[in-house]
């Protein structure tokens, strides 16, 4: 059974910077795919980064490129979100998601809220 908890969301103002975490457990991950999505209150849920957890490829939104980083530890099966200059429209939950390489399942954390003051 995959589990995904995802941890290191709060409150931060503008301009500030926070790290989530995303601990991977049941599986080997390596011909996975991990990524982070958000959803904001009203709004649908949103892609925000992805990377093949065996190899130096990684994707992002629009919103997301040049102030957030994907990335992982192998070694303690986590995948990291790296948000740096935040913004009061990046406040949302934020969700881990793990995919086979051959799509036949995913898999979601519980969410962490970030929330971003003006």
């Amino acid at each position: 059974q995959v589990q995904l908890v995802e941890s290191g969301g709060g409150l931060v103002q503008a301009g500030g910077s926070l790290r989530l975490s995303c601990a991977a457990s049941g599986r080997t991950f390596s011909t996975y795919r991990m990524g982070w999505f958000r959803q904001a209150p009203g709004k649908e849920r949103e892609f925000v980064a992805a990377m093949a957890w065996s190899a130096d490829l990684t994707y992002y939104a629009d919103s997301a490129k040049g102030r957030f980083t994907i990335s992982r530890d192998s070694s303690k099966n986590t995948l990291y979100l790296q948000m740096n200059s935040l913004k009061p429209e990046d406040t949302a939950v934020y969700y881990c998601a793990a995919e086979p390489n051959d799509g036949t399942a995913d898999y979601w954390g519980q969410g962490t809220q970030v929330t971003i003051s003006s």
